[in-house]
């Protein structure tokens, strides 16, 4: 999820809390855990700080080591012990469960979106990524939010509110995922072009009648489109180049960052008046008719780095700064 819709489900939590008798009654505990369920609820996300040191760092690291389960059990004591200590006569016991369910709920939501996490290392390093909520959701949040102002209002006891509202999410992560698993199915058929081998791949959007589709074919090219309202519509077919400048470009650290953690990337070459461009994308975020999520790598003709770059970046901004087409 996006850092404000973890911030939001914090606050949730911290009402949540109130259910806890020990935090109703003891101020050093309330204390020790508000602070602790808005900590946990953004402490994986503490990667974020490698985009200072690199962004190939960044892209290869974020949501990798910080959201699996060794560093799960770190950010849950570490949050909990300072907290204890700062707030003398706290329970440790009760401010660890409270800021080990946030940190878990972290990880748990970032599991259901499309960039996914290495939820399970040290027993894998596959990239969990279930594609069934949007990163940033508008039920999660807008409920979160109403249900916070009921309760700084005064309107409603959050021993009340509070379940309530989680028990409604619980249904509605159910629901999302019966919807995806009933999409997925129906993809085949819908689809006027589809051959045998082909796999399909659904990603969900803001709007709850609208998931983007992306299809990879047995010679490595993708589709990319979306299903609406039990209709298909393709949009764009993505061709991978076979090059020899695309096999020189996976041994750089910028392409091995974006293929560590992508299954969906896909390289175009490009020849230029320094040799050649080699740009990877990941297909799965395609928007505005760009792919914004790239690698590139500008070689000279023997294939000698010269230049590169990766990130999150606008077509117009890349063209106008490697002087691509």
């Amino acid at each position: 999820m996006d850092t404000s819709t973890h911030a939001i489900i914090g606050l949730g939590l911290a009402g949540l809390s109130q259910w806890d008798p020990l935090v109703v009654s003891e101020p050093a505990t309330a204390t020790a855990v508000f602070f602790g369920v808005l900590l946990g609820s953004q402490a994986p996300d503490a990667d974020t700080a490698l985009k200072w040191k690199s962004n190939i760092l960044y892209i290869r690291q974020h949501r990798g080591y910080s959201h699996s389960l060794p560093m799960i059990a770190v950010w849950s004591f570490l949050i909990s012990g300072v907290l204890t200590w700062l707030n003398k006569g706290a329970s440790f016991t009760h401010v660890l469960l409270w800021t080990g369910l946030a940190v878990c709920l972290h990880v748990l939501t970032d599991v259901f979106n499309a960039y996914g996490t290495q939820a399970v290392w040290p027993f894998t390093k596959r990239w969990i990524s279930w594609n069934i909520i949007a990163l940033f959701d508008p039920i999660i949040f807008s409920t979160h939010l109403i249900a916070i102002a009921l309760w700084g209002f005064g309107i409603l006891s959050p021993r009340v509110l509070f379940p309530a509202l989680y028990l409604l999410l619980i249904t509605y992560y159910v629901w999302r995922t019966h919807v995806h698993r009933q999409v997925e199915r129906q993809l085949p058929l819908l689809d006027k072009e589809y051959e045998k081998g082909e796999i399909y791949t659904i990603i969900p959007t803001v709007a709850l009648s609208r998931w983007n589709v992306v299809k990879r074919s047995p010679n490595g090219s993708f589709m990319i489109g979306h299903w609406k309202r039990g209709i298909l519509h393709w949009t764009e077919r993505a061709v991978c180049h076979d090059h020899p400048a695309v096999e020189a470009s996976k041994s750089h650290p910028a392409v091995r960052a974006l293929l560590y953690f992508s299954s969906y990337a896909c390289a175009t070459v490009e020849h230029t008046g320094y040799g050649y461009a080699v740009r990877w994308v990941d297909v799965r975020y395609r928007h505005r008719k760009q792919y914004p999520l790239v690698a590139i790598v500008m070689m000279n003709l023997k294939y000698e780095t010269l230049d590169y770059f990766i990130g999150w970046s606008s077509h117009t901004r890349t063209v106008k700064r490697y002087g691509l087409e």
